[in-house]
């Protein structure tokens, strides 16, 4: 079960002379499930950056099964898979709202780095998100 559900709207830009999402697209909409992910937390992704704290990506997998299309609307669905003091994987499933069609399955593996790109504990250095983290970790199994 996924518990977080975002929707955007495929905008022309996104698509490539075929007529279908370009694939680094996936990526980005990903990346705006992750951050919209931790702003339903309660946290916005801002308050991470102003607090020293970084999330790199250090893996992406990606499976293409149906393409999108210009002006569907898509459901990023978004699930913290595991965190632990340093890291975080989240499973992402894209699908298409008209018809429930899965279109991508893909995660993402992190690290939780200050700025000089050094890793830190999330549970020592922003120990209220770490908490927000656990308890939807709970909600979500």
């Amino acid at each position: 079960m996924y518990p977080f559900v975002h929707q955007l709207r495929v905008r022309y830009q996104e698509t490539d002379q075929m007529g279908v999402v370009y694939h680094a697209n996936y990526l980005n909409w990903f990346e705006i499930g992750r951050t919209e992910w931790i702003r339903n937390l309660g946290l916005p992704y801002t308050k991470l950056e102003e607090a020293g704290m970084l999330l790199p990506v250090t893996d992406i997998q990606l499976k293409y099964i149906q393409p999108a299309r210009y002006d569907d609307l898509v459901e990023i669905q978004v699930r913290m898979a595991d965190c632990t003091f340093l890291r975080v994987h989240f499973e992402y499933v894209i699908t298409r709202v008209a018809d429930g069609v899965e279109l991508v399955r893909g995660s993402t593996h992190h690290v939780w780095v200050n700025r000089e790109w050094k890793p830190i504990r999330i549970d020592k250095h922003m120990p209220e998100l770490y908490v927000l983290i656990k308890q939807n970790e709970l909600l979500s199994k």
